[in-house]
Formats: C-alpha cells, sequence, structure tokens
C-alpha cells in the first residue's frame, strides 16, 4: 500500500511525517503521472486556486478521475477540491464529495485557531488556518467530526475531507481513518 501526497503547495510535509509515522509508504507526488503509483492521495492545504494553476487542465482531470476511483483525503484547500460546490469565490472543484463549500469562511489569518471538536463522540483537537465551511451536505455524505454545530469532517465513498489540519495536532485518528479507507479499498 503506497499513499501519495500532493506536493505542489503547502505542508505535505507535515502528511507525509504522519503517515510514515503510522506505517506507510509514502510518495510525494509532483506529476500527474505519479497518480498511476499510488493506492490513496492525500491533498494537503494550501490555496486551491493556485493548486487548480499548477495542476494545468490535464493535471486536473487525471487528479478528477483518481479522486473518483480511488481514496482520496483532502484538508483545507484539499477539502474544497473535492467539493462539489465551491462559493466565496466559485470555482471547479473534483466532485468528488456532495459537499457545498465556502473558501475562508472563518476568516484571515489572522482568525486561525485551535478548537476542540469531536471525532465521532470523542473529543480531538483542531487546527483551524483561514478554513472552509463545509455548508451543505448530501444525502450521501457521512459526518465524521463536528466543531460545535458545524460539520468539519465528512466522508463518502472512497473521499474524505477536513476543513481543519489534523496533521499539526499530535492526535493521529483522522489519518488512521484514512489508512483504514485506503486497506479496506486495497483489500478488495
Amino acid at each position: 500500500m503506497k499513499i501519495g501526497v500532493l506536493a505542489l503547495q503547502g505542508d505535505f510535509d507535515a502528511h507525509r511525517k504522519r503517515l510514515e509515522e503510522l506505517g506507510a509508504e509514502v510518495l510525494l507526488v509532483k506529476q500527474p503521472a505519479q497518480l498511476d503509483e499510488i493506492d490513496g492521495l492525500v491533498i494537503p492545504g494550501g490555496e486551491s486556486g493556485t493548486f487548480l494553476k499548477l495542476l494545468g487542465n490535464a493535471g486536473f482531470e487525471k487528479l478528477k478521475h483518481f479522486a473518483r476511483t480511488k481514496p482520496t483525503f483532502g484538508t483545507c484547500a484539499g477539502a474544497i477540491l473535492l467539493a462539489s460546490e465551491v462559493e466565496n469565490p466559485k470555482q471547479s472543484g473534483l466532485g468528488a464529495l456532495d459537499i457545498g463549500i465556502r473558501r475562508n469562511a472563518y476568516g484571515r489569518q489572522v482568525d486561525s485557531s485551535i478548537r476542540q471538536g469531536k471525532l465521532g463522540e470523542s473529543p480531538i483537537e483542531m487546527v483551524f488556518i483561514r478554513a472552509p465551511k463545509i455548508e451543505r451536505i448530501g444525502p450521501g455524505v457521512e459526518v465524521i467530526a463536528t466543531e460545535g454545530p458545524d460539520a468539519v469532517a465528512v466522508r463518502q465513498g472512497k473521499a474524505m475531507a477536513a476543513t481543519f489540519h489534523p496533521e499539526l495536532s499530535e492526535d493521529t485518528r483522522v489519518h488512521r481513518a484514512f489508512l483504514d479507507l485506503v486497506s479496506n479499498g486495497h483489500k478488495k
């Protein structure tokens, strides 16, 4: 089982370290062709519009196909990319999750914060940096984490997203959940 981390921008190295800490073999994905070499992909935070520019049309289409057929986990900007609807401003999404998401919904960089939320029913520390907000959840989407009344991590089929940065806290459960998703898909 090999996990890719999209390494175009953002703190992809924190995801790499976390996944390796959990025993995964990790490939830093910098070219679309590398998607053929992996069983699952993490799309880190960063700036979603910049991801789209760096991917280009061909890279975006290859990533869209990957995200619809293999396990993919997006955090913050990665969650924005996985959404079917993106606002503030409108932009293309990969459509892997039936969610509507609003970019920078909690404010600017100075409004970033560490909060306590719930992963299922268990408390978990959540790091929010210019976080998006999930504003619409389609019928096939499962909420796996909340912060107050807000859904902040969701899963649908082989896609998973978090509006916070689990790679920046000590808690490994969110990444473990993704590795379980990849492992379960890998066994089929």
